[in-house]
């Protein structure tokens, strides 16, 4: 069974619907490796963001795990991981 891939649009729309999108950040930019501070979001943004994450991909994400991803990059990288362990 194939897994869904974790993209960096599907991390945008997450990221705007859990805690909007701060109008002086351009998230359409190249922001992988942009950190999560600079974008404006703070630990309770990825945390509501990693919950919306897990109900939608049917994954557990570790607070402890989205506490130490501070860029995009690095987080599609720890949700993909979590995608591939289903399988």
């Amino acid at each position: 069974m194939a897994h869904k891939e974790f993209t960096l649009d599907d991390l945008r729309r997450i990221l705007i619907e859990a805690a909007g999108a701060d109008e002086a950040v351009n998230l359409d930019g190249d922001i992988l490796d942009t950190d999560f501070e600079s974008l404006n979001y703070e630990s309770l943004a990825l945390l509501e963001t990693g919950g919306r994450i897990e109900r939608e991909y049917g994954i557990s994400l570790d607070e402890t795990t989205l506490s130490i991803t501070h860029t995009p990059r690095s987080l599609i990288e720890t949700v993909n991981g979590a995608l591939a362990a289903l399988v």
